[in-house]
């Protein structure tokens, strides 16, 4: 094996060593854009994998646990704007019906960061680095090696409405939210769909999602899109407090049933 001297390399460099060997991150793996500005500070790298899925790239050169959190705040900004990243790098055949995927590229991680990724639920791969110089050469070349994020156990979980009520554990507010339910579900019985998930109760009319309700312990949350079309919540404590809060539901139940 040829000789080998380790290089530390600054942050931008790292960048370029990555951008320049995209290859050598992922098989198929393809450069889209570098240091785009976001609401939570600038992108690193942007890459579309060899599925067309867009792929959000952090880069540290020490180990960081706050890059974590950090890359989450830009891989939600981009799933909320895909569409737009797509049209923007069009050349690159970005899919936006594919799932956002996260890289995180560090020269270490620590346990800590590895496990909290086990139960976070999007797609996320570590990769290690190092950089190298061949003896006889001035070029540096970047060797990554993914490192294995362990699997949460698996819990077969079924939800129902009943549970979901359940959890609010004031009377009138858990009939409050049934009534409103109800009520919904009477605008168009045929095409609304209600679905208990994980924490909340999900509303559909014509098998689009218009609607959230959010049950706690002494109240429940509205969660709709506003007239700017942002996802809004809106906590339910009396019934004066639904008032505004179910026509706006119903613009949107209108609006998506058409």
């Amino acid at each position: 094996m040829p000789k080998y001297t380790n290089i530390d390399v600054s942050e931008q460099q790292l960048e370029d060593l990555v951008r320049q060997h995209v290859d050598l991150l992922e098989e198929g793996l393809g450069y889209v854009g570098h240091q785009r500005f976001t609401e939570s500070g600038r992108l690193d790298v942007l890459f579309v994998d060899s599925g067309h899925s867009f792929v959000v790239a952090e880069l540290k050169v020490v180990e960081d646990d706050a890059m974590l959190f950090q890359a989450i705040d830009y891989y939600d900004y981009v799933s909320l704007h895909l569409e737009a990243f797509a049209r923007l790098y069009g050349a690159s055949s970005i899919d936006p019906t594919q799932p956002v995927r996260l890289f995180l590229v560090a020269p270490s991680f620590s346990q800590s960061l590895i496990t909290r990724c086990k139960w976070i639920d999007i797609p996320i791969s570590l990769f290690t680095y190092k950089c190298i110089r061949l003896e006889g050469s001035s070029e540096i070349i970047p060797v990554f090696s993914e490192q294995t994020i362990p699997s949460p156990l698996e819990i077969l979980e079924t939800y129902s409405l009943d549970d979901r009520f359940a959890y609010i554990t004031d009377d009138g507010v858990r009939t409050q939210a049934k009534d409103l339910i109800s009520e919904v579900v009477s605008w168009d019985t045929a095409k609304t769909l209600v679905e208990p998930i994980k924490y909340a109760i999900s509303l559909k009319v014509s098998g689009r999602v218009f609607a959230y309700i959010s049950p706690r312990r002494k109240h429940f949350i509205v969660e709709t899109r506003n007239q700017d079309g942002k996802w809004t919540s809106y906590p339910i404590h009396t019934p004066d407090d639904l008032v505004g809060a179910k026509e706006i539901m119903r613009d949107n139940f209108d609006r998506f049933r058409k």
